[in-house]
């Protein structure tokens, strides 16, 4: 993940921008991420309740982990990149839409098996659990106006550190338990704080699909940690 950090004279950064302006910004910002996880919700339940989607993507994950975990990587630096062009709205827009297509597909699994196994009650619970910090972060941010651009090479570090035992147990087969869930949702938690601030502090006013994108993935981030607490929770029942 990561953000634009070049500044344009006829396109501010919204923090330098008139309060209107920023405003505006920070609008359709919220908006197009609002759109974002709407059509995530809508997509999942499609994926979720359609066997003739579901099974073939089953048969895929067991067949092909691996491949769709790459391939998501590579889907979401590509998207990224859509979404921060700087000669195409619509390939703004495409980005958004391929990385929000990419996000709902890698959760069909967690999400299956959360619903299949944890009970009804663990899906919603996760939701209102990540919408609530979210919620919380970004009005502790805009609040405030305080720049998180410091958590950039922590969030780096500790994020790649994260890739490194995922990948291990994937590997050798073991799993990463309670704690590791517990950790990556503080990671997540530390990605919104970063991509809100970079909100009003790093991006212009004209990347608002690419604002929306980043928020995206720290929500989605989130909210798969979440899901994962709450049925090891249950599990410890």
């Amino acid at each position: 993940m990561s953000y634009a950090e070049r500044s344009y004279a006829s396109d501010l950064f919204a923090i330098d921008a008139a309060a209107d302006v920023r405003a505006a910004f920070i609008r359709r910002t919220y908006a197009h991420l609002a759109v974002a996880i709407l059509a995530f919700v809508g997509l999942e339940c499609l994926f979720l309740n359609v066997e003739a989607i579901r099974e073939p993507m089953f048969r895929l994950f067991a067949r092909a982990w691996w491949a769709v975990l790459i391939g998501f990587m590579v889907v979401g630096w590509v998207a990224d990149k859509w979404a921060q062009s700087d000669t195409s709205v619509g390939m703004q827009y495409l980005g958004l839409a391929l990385y929000t297509l990419a996000e709902s597909i890698i959760f069909v699994p967690l999400l299956y098996i959360a619903g299949k196994f944890g009970g009804p009650g663990v899906i919603p619970t996760a939701g209102i659990v990540t919408i609530t910090l979210f919620v919380g972060m970004t009005i502790i941010v805009l609040m405030s106006g305080a720049d998180f651009s410091f958590l950039r090479t922590g969030l780096w570090v500790a994020g790649l550190a994260a890739t490194g035992l995922i990948i291990c147990s994937l590997i050798f087969g073991f799993s990463l338990g309670i704690f590791f869930s517990a950790g990556m949702a503080i990671l997540a938690c530390g990605y919104v704080l970063y991509y809100t601030s970079a909100v009003l502090h790093h991006y212009r006013t004209d990347q608002h699909v690419a604002a929306a994108l980043a928020l995206f993935a720290a929500v989605a981030l989130l909210f798969w940690y979440i899901v994962r607490i709450i049925m090891e929770l249950q599990r410890r029942d």
